[in-house]
């Protein structure tokens, strides 16, 4: 039977979809959220998330129809509802000597959906999210992960569990910061390991600082005193993997 096409952006299904892409709380309560582009829903099929409907352009919409979902652009015209999935600690299944970046406080979702995708191309063991202040499917999280958020093992947890867990399986705490600290290159990185970020505005707490089993910082040779934080983390994410792969 051939599928028939939405017209109306009044209807209950459009109206939903946009509903998802503005309301984190909406997307928190009903285990849903939307995705947008070809290669992302198919990142996200790969990685086993549940497809619950989709919809193309020309297809079982119309144009204007699917301008009225679309939160960018160029998206294809390809729209999906997917669950979402459990992020916790208990799930991330560790290999020996593992490289995990945490970030503590993240409130951007282009910075975290940068460092996603960073930690995707340098095969990253797990990503856990400390107090997060924006949620994994943001779209904007999607969008700037170019589908990584759906292949990154992640965890989302406070900052007291996240410490506990780490130093329960022996993982180094690394935390990046200014003071007190020395260059990034100078520590070792290929045993169990914990690259600790903070927010660009504030940096880390105080209770990472005192957990930390190291400081490291990367070196500021300019006028300016920082780097994105997703520049920062990308750096020191291929640091451990270009220590790690000259030790095989």
């Amino acid at each position: 039977m051939e599928e028939t096409i939405i017209t109306s952006v009044q209807n209950a299904k459009i109206k939903h979809v946009v509903a998802l892409q503005q309301k984190s709380s909406l997307r928190r309560e009903e285990g849903l959220f939307v995705v947008e582009g070809q290669r992302e829903i198919e990142h996200c099929k790969a990685c086993g998330y549940e497809v619950i409907e989709e919809y193309i352009r020309d297809v079982n919409v119309t144009p204007q129809v699917y301008e009225k979902m679309a939160y960018r652009g160029s998206t294809e015209g390809h729209i999906a509802v997917v669950r979402s999935q459990e992020h916790t600690l208990a799930k991330l299944q560790l290999k020996e000597n593992p490289l995990i970046v945490v970030l503590e406080s993240v409130e951007k979702p282009g910075n975290l959906g940068a460092i996603l995708r960073s930690a995707e191309a340098a095969g990253i063991d797990a990503l856990i999210v400390c107090d997060p202040l924006t949620d994994m499917y943001n779209p904007n999280v999607i969008r700037a992960s170019i589908g990584g958020v759906f292949c990154v093992p992640t965890a989302v947890c406070t900052s007291q569990e996240c410490i506990a867990f780490l130093k329960q399986h022996g993982i180094k705490i690394l935390t990046a910061q200014l003071q007190d600290s020395y260059e990034y290159y100078d520590y070792d990185m290929t045993q169990g390991t914990a690259i600790v970020m903070g927010t660009e505005s504030t940096g880390l707490t105080n209770q990472w600082r005192e957990a930390a089993d190291a400081h490291i910082r990367i070196p500021m040779l300019g006028r300016l005193d920082s780097l994105n934080v997703s520049v920062s983390a990308a750096i020191l994410m291929y640091e451990a993997v270009r220590q790690r792969q000259c030790k095989m």
